[in-house]
């Protein structure tokens, strides 16, 4: 008896593919990562959110110890009262701009950047399907931006105690938080800045897919961030601004509260989450019919 096989019918699966070719392990998700942790930009943000905490202690030593005006106490006011108070400050001066720019740069960079480079072609016939790379994509950048947005307040609160010490968190309207108690607050309140920040990144990973420029998808996420910002001003705009992502970015001061309050974090993340969920489906859905020239 032949041991020969008959070759495979033409349009069966097995004609079709590769033997051995699995779709769901094209771009590995641990490579991707490792491509993007070595890129320069990655490893300068990393350093400026880092350094970022030193510098208002530099600040604070010059300019002394932060007083209260017109009889208000705000959270800058308690900055140096202790490790806990320092790192809610360092997020407070950061969570309206700052953390916005390297969400943006990590989800608007990385499917532009290889456009730009002309190697995003060379990836789809590898072959890697297409929505295959998107989701390896946006994976590793929204990896990258919550590990920036927890770098920023992880430092500060080391640093923070280091320089003022280890105590309770005082709450400018008054009371405290132990420290025990401070910490899983402080976690609640970077874990809603991450969830407010992804419509920025769905907004980025957006353009990115439309663009073969990078700086063009990450100026463009910052931009409309910015334009947010401004809307959210415009006091005439009324209850309509409770639809706009930018009017919650601060709702996670709620959770640095004596009594927690979950109402304006909730709001504020099924807002995000819905902007986000319709401009990732607009990203995925747009990626797969373009023609990829680059």
């Amino acid at each position: 008896m032949s041991t020969l096989t008959e070759p495979p019918a033409t349009g069966s699966p097995a004609a079709e593919t590769a033997p051995g070719y699995r779709p769901g392990r094209t771009l590995p998700l641990r490579v991707e990562a490792l491509r993007q942790l070595k890129r320069r930009r990655t490893l300068v943000m990393g350093a400026v959110l880092a350094a970022l905490p030193f510098v208002l202690i530099v600040a604070f030593a010059i300019g002394g110890t932060p007083s209260s005006r017109n009889g208000r106490v705000t959270l800058m006011d308690t900055a140096t009262a202790s490790g806990a108070n320092f790192a809610a400050t360092c997020l407070f001066v950061s969570a309206g701009f700052l953390l916005v720019v390297p969400v943006a740069l990590f989800c608007g960079d990385t499917v532009a950047s290889e456009a730009g480079w002309s190697s995003l072609r060379y990836l789809l016939a590898a072959p890697v399907p297409r929505a295959r790379l998107l989701w390896s994509k946006l994976v590793v950048a929204l990896g990258f931006s919550a590990a920036a947005i927890v770098l920023l307040p992880l430092v500060a609160l080391a640093a923070g105690t280091a320089f003022y010490g280890w105590g309770p968190l005082e709450i400018p309207t008054g009371g405290s938080l132990g420290a025990g108690q401070a910490l899983p607050r402080l976690a609640a309140a970077v874990a809603f800045v991450f969830v407010s920040q992804l419509v920025t990144a769905a907004l980025a990973f957006w353009l990115s897919t439309r663009t073969d420029a990078p700086l063009g998808a990450v100026g463009g996420a910052v931009g409309l961030t910015i334009v947010g910002n401004v809307l959210d001003a415009v006091t005439a705009l009324g209850d309509w601004r409770d639809f706009l992502p930018a009017h919650w970015q601060f709702a996670w001061a709620d959770a640095l509260q004596p009594h927690l309050e979950w109402g304006g974090m909730v709001r504020g993340s099924a807002v995000s989450v819905a902007y986000a969920l319709v401009l990732f489906a607009l990203a995925f859905r747009g990626f797969a019919r373009k023609d990829i020239v680059s």
